[in-house]
């Protein structure tokens, strides 16, 4: 006979209260439709509370709402380089529309001049290789320079501004419209991801108070942005991503990757804009 093996005993108790929770925040939601802060989790807010409206949340066609506290929310803005949104760059090369990338530049701007002042911090990402290519994957490589008809990564096209995706060439860095200000964090990555071949949760961990709530701007909704979303949300973040603030080399991959998220009543994330991102913050007095 096989003998079934039950959990030690003494982990019921911490089961029973963590349920207990979530029971409680699911009584609160069938009121307000909101997902409060959970100050038993992460203790009293250290900045000011502000609530931003989220689309097609638990079901397609419902509205509900994503509490923040504005000292634990880190803004994100992925992979807005001019190798990716500019002329000349990897995707430029690559022959993909460009208006398709540049599309998210105006509305993260308005959010960047809404939080800036504020106590929210700004993240950035630059995806990017060594010099030397050590940290590149052959077959990445190999399938840029198939679709850049010779032209990939780590070299430089006719009339270019640098090598392809490698750090410290001007079209690896980020557009200037969007360029970094003085204290904001920048994580540089050799990877779609930034959770597992870069310093982001380290970042996140040192930054005091350390931040529990993402939202994630920036390109391309269904690669970068995607996965580090996907890594985020495994890690316990709560992310919110705003819709117009990202963009795709395909706008069909970018509608996908948007109704993904609001599957299963969120399975990444909540979906939400700048437009009710920027009323949420101003809303809440935070300048």
């Amino acid at each position: 006979m096989v003998q079934i093996r039950t959990y030690e005993p003494f982990m019921t108790k911490a089961r029973d209260d963590r349920l207990k929770k979530v029971e409680e925040a699911y009584e609160q939601f069938k009121k307000d439709r909101t997902f409060h802060f959970p100050t038993w989790l992460y203790g009293e807010p250290l900045g000011k509370l502000f609530k931003v409206e989220v689309e097609d949340c638990p079901r397609f066609g419902d509205t509900a709402w994503l509490e923040f506290d504005s000292a634990r929310t880190a803004f994100l803005v992925i992979d807005m380089q001019i190798d990716f949104c500019g002329k000349k760059g990897y995707v430029d090369v690559m022959g993909y529309d460009l208006s398709l990338t540049a599309a998210p530049i105006k509305p993260i701007r308005a959010c960047l001049d809404a939080i800036r002042g504020t106590d929210i911090k700004v993240i950035y990402t630059r995806e990017g290789h060594l010099p030397d290519l050590s940290d590149c994957p052959f077959n990445k490589i190999l399938r840029s320079k198939i679709i850049g008809n010779g032209v990939g990564i780590g070299d430089t096209p006719p009339g270019g501004l640098g090598r392809l995706l490698i750090r410290g060439e001007r079209n690896w860095d980020i557009i200037e419209e969007l360029y970094p200000m003085p204290g904001e964090y920048v994580v540089d990555k050799a990877s779609k991801g930034a959770f597992h071949q870069s310093t982001m949760l380290q970042q996140l961990l040192n930054i005091f108070p350390p931040p529990t709530h993402l939202v994630i701007t920036g390109i391309t909704t269904d690669v970068c942005v995607h996965t580090i979303m996907r890594e985020a949300n495994d890690f316990g973040y709560w992310c919110l991503l705003l819709k117009d603030c990202t963009g795709a080399t395909d706008y069909g991959n970018y509608e996908a990757a948007i109704k993904q998220i609001k599957m299963q009543g969120g399975v990444f994330g909540w979906v939400s804009d700048s437009k009710r991102f920027i009323e949420a913050v101003k809303g809440a007095g935070l300048k």
